[in-house]
């Protein structure tokens, strides 16, 4: 007799879907991406409802509280004064800018949070892209030069780990020299290897004040009717020395966190972005959408797709919830 195939055998009770479970979520895979500004006041975002634009004081404070919850990671993201900026983008340069104090700062306080930091000039350039502009072009070669000096500066003050997310081609290899150059082998880098043209990063942009003043970012961040793409700008930052590699969004190109994951034995780590994270706040705020449910299960989503580490808004709550769980 043929025994009759059972799959609910093994989902009849919490230990036993505990024991099968094949995708974990911890608070050690979040990253958590913190806005900062020069100013004394911490600024609630009205774009992003929940999430902050710290002040420097505020910065350590609230990045202490997430380390307690378990985050051992932060991503900073500066909003720039428009006086400080340029079509040269000099205030990325600055030693003593808002970044390289802030980095100093937190590693001083929590020496054992890894701190990293975006490289990328369109919160410094008065244009609003990531890289330079000259006669309406962004120009390719110019921009990696300055984001290396870029990379130097973070390195200095103590960054763990640089993120060039500017998308031009070689950057990855000229900051990996640029690097060890300067005795700064232990930095890693973690590359936004496909970053995608995306319509959900308009919070983000309204956070840092750092949209395109002219144009979009179309001629170098990628396609997103583009999959294998991806695969391209992969290989060429595996073999330029990145650490890590990123997809950014996440939710809506699972398939490319997948298909990364396939491809590399890199560490992937995967941008839930400001659309999507805003998408979920206004569903919950209706009440049609269960909040801690639908965040977690999309983490977990992301996670099951591949992605080691997942950057997320929702970091600090999510590790709250994680941690209520057990």
């Amino acid at each position: 007799m043929e025994l009759p195939i059972r799959p609910r055998r093994n989902r009849r009770s919490a230990a036993i879907r505990g024991l099968v479970r094949q995708t974990r979520l911890s608070t050690e895979q979040l990253i958590y991406p913190m806005f900062v500004h020069d100013d004394v006041k911490d600024h609630p975002l009205e774009s992003l409802p929940g999430v902050t634009r710290w002040s420097p004081d505020g910065l350590l404070r609230e990045a202490e509280r997430a380390h307690k919850l378990g985050i051992g990671a932060v991503v900073l993201f500066p909003k720039i004064p428009d006086r400080s900026k340029n079509p040269d983008a000099d205030e990325a340069l600055n030693p003593e800018g808002l970044v390289p104090n802030c980095v100093r700062a937190l590693k001083r306080a929590l020496p054992e949070l890894c701190v990293i930091t975006d490289v990328a000039l369109d919160p410094y350039n008065s244009d609003g892209h990531d890289g330079l502009v000259r006669n309406g072009q962004v120009v390719n070669d110019d921009t990696v030069a300055v984001l290396c000096r870029q990379a130097l500066v973070h390195a200095a003050a103590g960054a763990d780990i640089v993120a060039p997310s500017d998308m031009m081609d070689g950057r990855v290899g000229e900051i990996r020299n640029a690097l060890e150059a300067a005795d700064h082998d232990q930095v890693g880098i973690l590359s936004y290897s496909a970053k995608y043209a995306s319509a959900f990063y308009g919070p983000f942009r309204g956070a840092l004040d750092s949209a395109p003043r002219d144009g979009d970012k179309k001629t170098y961040q990628m396609d997103p009717a583009n999959s294998r793409e991806a695969l391209v700008e992969l290989a060429l930052d595996e073999a330029e020395g990145a650490d890590m590699v990123m997809v950014k969004p996440a939710g809506p190109y699972l398939d490319v966190v997948a298909a990364v994951r396939a491809a590399t034995r890199l560490p992937v780590a995967a941008y839930q972005v400001s659309g999507e994270y805003l998408m979920l706040k206004a569903a919950a705020k209706t009440g049609w959408l269960d909040e801690r449910a639908t965040v977690l299960e999309s983490l977990l989503g992301i996670a099951r797709a591949g992605a080691d580490m997942i950057l997320t808004y929702y970091a600090p709550v999510a590790a709250q919830w994680l941690h209520e769980k057990t």
